[in-house]
Parts: C-alpha cells; structure tokens; sequence
C-alpha cells in the first residue's frame, strides 16, 4: 500500500464536481436549506485527525513505538494510515460535491435568492472537505518512519 497520490485525489474532485454540477440542474429543487451548519462535520473530523498526527508524530520522532505502556503500538500506526486513506479519498468526494453544488449555485445566486442564501452554507461544507483532505494527508505523513524517503509519490514512475 503506498501514499495516497494527489493527481488521483484531484482527478476524483474534478470528475464528482462535474457530476454534481450536472445533477444540480435536476436536483437543486428537492435540496433541504444549505447552513453554514451542513459541512461543519467534516471539519470536527479535520481537527481530530489533525490532532492524532500531531501526536503520532510526536511519538514516531521521540522513538515510543512498540509494545508497553505509553508506546505507540506498530498496528496502531498501520490503522492512522488506513483510516488517513480512506479519510482523504472521502473528503475528495465530498469537496468534489460541494464544488459542483458551488458551480452551480454561484453564478444563480443574484436571480434565485434560495442560492443566495446557500452559498455560505455550500462555501463552509467545500472548505470543511479540503481541510479533511489536507488533515488526512497530514496524517498519512506523520504515521512514516523518521527513516523513510519523503518522495513525493506523484513524481514516482508508474
């Protein structure tokens, strides 16, 4: 299993928003009101994994991995990696909705004043999703072994 690669990230924001984008034009009608309260989830669980690199790489530079008390068990690392993939692939998909929602609403906002009163809400759910993205490969790089190359995986040839 290797890093998540940030091309492949983007192409999955790029290909959903444009489906949502799509979809906006048959859907938007049946959509509940957009708060700034819809996407804030998404960021609670930004701040948690921010938070859990934070401490995984404090534990990883000062050498506590390993079994025992206060130690950082091998497999709980292997977990934060899982959970970090699967962490940025989801708020991949979410920023790509929460842009198509956002293309669709922005240039409606000044005729339609239901999407102007959901820009804000579609603006904080597309931020709450980036910074999932950015947490989850924060996290991704903090569960790596101070041995380990920091190449960037992009840049591998395939």
């Amino acid at each position: 299993m290797g890093p998540t690669r940030k091309r492949d990230l983007t192409a999955a924001v790029v290909g959903v928003a444009i489906a949502t984008w799509l979809l906006m034009h048959v859907l938007y009608h049946y959509f509940p009101p957009i708060t700034a309260w819809t996407g804030l989830s998404l960021f609670a669980v930004a701040a948690a994994e921010a938070a859990w690199a934070v401490s995984v790489r404090a534990k990883i530079r000062d050498g506590q991995i390993g079994v025992g008390g206060g130690r950082l068990h091998p497999l709980t690392v292997a977990r934060s990696v899982v959970i970090a993939k699967a962490s940025a692939w989801l708020g991949a998909l979410m920023a790509g909705w929460w842009v198509g929602v956002l293309l669709y609403l922005l240039p409606r906002r000044t005729e339609l004043r239901v999407a102007g009163a959901d820009t804000p809400g579609a603006i904080v759910a597309a931020l709450s999703a980036l910074a999932l993205v950015v947490a989850a490969i924060w996290l991704q790089h903090c569960c790596k072994s101070p041995g380990e190359p920091t190449d960037d995986p992009d840049a591998a040839p395939e």
